[in-house]
């Protein structure tokens, strides 16, 4: 050590004075040199298109030139159509008020379409006995739906879209009904004069029912069938040819092995009701159908898009399951919201999305629970949900062309899921061949005493809709090559359906139990055991955990929109 330089003082040594000679280097600052840095100005203003203005009285249209145009166009139709005609009033007369409708309607776009005026009736006006009496309309059931768009896959059927103008104005009433002169065209000449109908008017009570049994008569006279298993269902087979018609209100599908025929049915019902022919099924009630190589790919894209811009979550961070494995939703979960209505609003909306996402159908089912009593943790439940559908926005089914056309189901249920009354889960998935037609998520209205009574009990939910599709492709002239299979992972639900021994312990579920033993026996439907891993429908029964779900989501047929057709699509959250 004695052998090393000394070191030199640096300012750091409290021994040595510091340095103050000055520094050879300058120092150079941008304020000196009139340097300065831009200010960068941001825009922070959103530019949103202004919304059209809709009137809110018949004085507010007529000033404008398209509304006053949209308003004549609607009275000229009601004219000619032959709605009404004046008579005098009478004092024993029940009165009923009317009122003018405006709507602008949007192209998919965004873009105006067109303005819509409608003279809707006050049926709150009407009395029960008096002015009507039946008002039920069937519709098309969703399962008839996908039913139909699989057999049209399967065999190379076109699919046509038809629209009915003025539908509920085609309707001939049975009834007397009177009704007050349109605001805004009150006859000069007898301006005490009121409306008898001779044609049903949107808002009247009985305008579904009416419009439905004037098309029904018309399509019975030409030849078609009207379906027992769903009653909106018509069918015309005559020498080997074969139309399928589904009716859901104005809004009309046609299908069949014959193009020829089906263009010349077309021409006759535009004969006797104005119709819009859409050409190819592209749009069906919020359904989004686009055809492709493998088939057909249903999703409900818009609908999804319409709901996160209403609650404003079209940015929002996706997330991968539609609800939380824990901790399980309650009734005493949170808070009671001050005001359910936007809850109970949204999930309405979402259980018309299940039409098309068996994935959801256990979240949508869950939340539906709590409508009476909504809570913070229900809403956020809700909002996880949209945050599921943000970042699954172009997912749907594929139906594919399938052969041969069997029909196989799969069955499951939770024991105990719901810790509010612990009750169970059933839930089902069946399929025609490759293609999910028909699902469901459902809460057990009794209590199971074991997990064996809960999936049993959810097989014979299965064996019901199974039996229901059976009848209805009876009718549809299809002939499965097999008898169905249902698939369950209960071992003592599964060798329940074979045991001739009745238990007694299973004394209290004898209607279930006989039902389905009856299937069996009379070989109308086989019940199989699967394992757990294999079992579709585990995924509509309780919250599962990603990795189990994507798996169970990819074998149930949920599947992003294929990318053949993706660069063809619109931005349609920017419409």
């Amino acid at each position: 050590c004695a052998n090393n330089p000394p070191l030199p003082p640096t300012q750091n040594d409290p021994n040595q004075p510091p340095d103050l000679s000055p520094s050879p280097h300058v120092i150079v600052t941008c304020s000196k040199h009139n340097i300065h840095k831009p200010i960068q100005k941001l825009n922070l203003t959103a530019q949103l298109q202004q919304p059209t203005l809709e009137p809110t009285t018949v004085t507010q249209a007529l000033k404008d030139p398209k509304w006053r145009q949209a308003i004549s166009a609607e009275f000229d139709a009601l004219l000619r159509n032959g709605t009404w005609d004046l008579v005098p009033s009478h004092p024993t007369q029940n009165l009923v008020g009317c009122k003018w409708i405006f709507r602008t309607k949007y192209l998919p776009n965004g873009s105006i379409d067109r303005y819509k005026a409608r003279l809707v009736a006050k049926g709150f006006h009407q009395r029960p006995g008096v002015d009507y009496s039946e008002t039920f309309s069937p519709i098309i059931k969703p399962t008839t739906v996908r039913l139909i768009l699989s057999l049209a896959v399967s065999q190379g059927w076109s699919l046509r879209q038809l629209d009915v103008n003025n539908a509920f104005l085609q309707g001939t009433l049975t009834e007397d009904v009177f009704m007050s002169q349109p605001p805004g065209f009150i006859d000069r000449d007898h301006p005490h004069h009121v409306c008898k109908l001779h044609k049903a008017i949107y808002g009247l009570k009985q305008a579904p029912r009416a419009w439905y049994h004037e098309l029904c008569q018309f399509l019975l006279q030409f030849g078609f069938i009207n379906s027992i298993a769903d009653t909106s269902l018509f069918i015309f087979n005559n020498h080997g040819t074969i139309l399928y018609l589904l009716v859901y209100v104005d809004d009309i599908i046609i299908t069949g092995n014959n193009v020829e025929a089906a263009q010349a049915f077309i021409q006759q019902l535009s004969q006797c009701f104005s119709l819009k022919d859409l050409g190819p099924l592209t749009y069906f009630l919020g359904v989004e159908v686009t055809s492709h190589t493998n088939g057909l790919f249903l999703s409900q894209r818009k609908y999804i898009a319409d709901l996160l811009n209403r609650t404003h979550m079209t940015e929002a961070k996706p997330t991968l399951t539609p609800v939380a494995t824990s901790p399980i939703l309650t009734l005493q979960s949170g808070t009671p919201l001050s005001d359910p209505t936007e809850y109970r609003t949204m999930v309405g909306s979402l259980q018309y999305l299940s039409l098309t996402r068996p994935d959801i159908a256990y979240t949508v089912n869950k939340l539906s629970q709590f409508m009476h009593q909504s809570t913070s943790d229900h809403w956020n439940a809700v909002k996880r949900l949209l945050r599921y559908l943000c970042g699954t926005l172009d997912h749907g089914i594929t139906l594919r062309r399938t052969s041969p056309l069997a029909l196989h189901a799969f069955s499951d249920s939770d024991w105990a899921g719901n810790k509010d009354d612990f009750t169970s889960t059933s839930a089902y998935i069946i399929y025609l061949g490759h293609n999910p037609i028909s699902w469901s998520s459902k809460k057990q209205r009794t209590v199971a005493r074991s997990s064996t009574e809960a999936e049993y009990r959810s097989v014979a939910s299965t064996a019901a809709e199974i039996r229901w599709i059976c009848s209805l492709l009876t009718e549809l002239g299809v002939t499965l090559p097999q008898q169905p299979v249902i698939y369950c992972d209960n071992v003592g639900a599964t060798n329940l359906c074979f045991n001739p021994v009745f238990h007694s312990r299973m004394k209290h579920v004898a209607l279930d139990y006989h039902f389905i033993r009856e299937q069996v026996q009379n070989g109308l439907l086989r019940v199989s055991h699967i394992s757990v891993s294999d079992q579709l429908a585990d995924a509509l029964t309780k919250p599962l955990a990603r990795p189990q779900f994507d798996s169970l989501k990819a074998k149930i047929g949920l599947a992003p929109r294929p990318s053949i057709l993706r660069g063809h699509d619109k931005d349609i959250q920017s419409s």
